[in-house]
């Protein structure tokens, strides 16, 4: 049987909670970790450079002073990005790193931000141009040994690129960008992929950014707006809660990674998954976004 992980029907994005976003005090983060802990999501997805590189250490204090949450939560972290910052000054140049000395240091660093003794699941969070396979296999089978990590992933990998990691060792998801608005990875073979392997894909930027919500003077993403209004009047739901269904639609189980500071919303993005599409208003909805029929 191949390696799995269960994700939570949420999974709890944690991007804007502090410096990049909401900017949440200590107690601030704590008490949403535990709010959204009591509604069973306990999934929380980090990265090293959320918050120019501040994400983790922020989330650590949190888990220092509560380890008893710490216990209770599954926390993916993504490294393999170097961002240039006054955090990591020998980065010159944003660059994508998949080298062992680069893996490992990066676990090090989330395990001692954190204050955890392993991280549940490590995704390596773009394909590096450069990455070497074999090196990678061998790396992520070391930091499982030592119980640094329990599971691996990818996030951003192209079908082909997944596929030459995962016959070297096993991955547990593929992280990629998906909503009505950004449709590749319906097409491009990417969740036939985590079908074909039993896997859970797992998804960022759900709503698509959140453009729909705020389209300013954008006439055509008005008219989009307003058709796909009729939609959520017909289920009797918000917008960004149909288009959560939308997604909750497909076979292949996605998971979506909801990033918000608000608890209403987690709560809401819960209570997506009650809502059953209809086969042709998901077509006629994926026709709405695409402005034309489907081919």
């Amino acid at each position: 049987m191949p390696e799995r992980v269960d994700f939570s029907k949420i999974i709890i994005g944690t991007m804007r909670l502090g410096k990049w976003g909401a900017k949440l005090a200590v107690k601030e983060q704590e008490a949403y970790i535990e709010s959204c802990l009591e509604m069973d999501c306990v999934d929380f997805d980090l990265a090293d450079i959320y918050g120019d590189y501040t994400s983790e250490m922020e989330i650590g204090v949190v888990l220092k002073g509560r380890p008893d949450l710490s216990e209770r939560m599954r926390i993916t972290t993504k490294c393999g990005i170097k961002m240039v910052s006054d955090a990591r000054p020998s980065h010159k140049v944003k660059s994508y790193d998949s080298s062992r000395k680069h893996i490992v240091e990066s676990v090090e660093r989330s395990l001692e931000a954190l204050h955890r003794e392993h991280i549940d699941i490590l995704l390596l969070h773009r394909p590096d141009y450069l990455m070497e396979p074999q090196e990678i296999a061998e790396t992520f089978m070391r930091l499982k040994d030592q119980g640094k990590v329990m599971h691996f992933g990818v996030s951003n990998f192209t079908v082909q690129q997944f596929h030459r990691l995962h016959n070297l060792f096993p991955l547990v998801t593929n992280q990629v960008e998906l909503s009505l608005f950004q449709t590749k990875a319906l097409e491009d073979g990417t969740l036939e992929q985590c079908m074909d392997n039993s896997l859970q894909p797992t998804i960022w930027s759900p709503v698509g950014g959140g453009l729909i919500f705020n389209p300013g003077g954008d006439k055509s993403i008005i008219a989009i707006k307003n058709k796909l209004e009729k939609y959520a009047d017909q289920y009797d739901c918000t917008l960004d809660q149909l288009l959560l269904a939308w997604l909750q639609k497909h076979p292949a189980g996605l998971k979506l990674v909801v990033g918000t500071s608000k608890i209403s919303r987690i709560k809401s993005a819960i209570e997506a998954s009650n809502i059953k599409l209809s086969k042709e208003d998901w077509y006629g909805m994926l026709q709405v976004a695409w402005g034309r029929d489907i081919v």
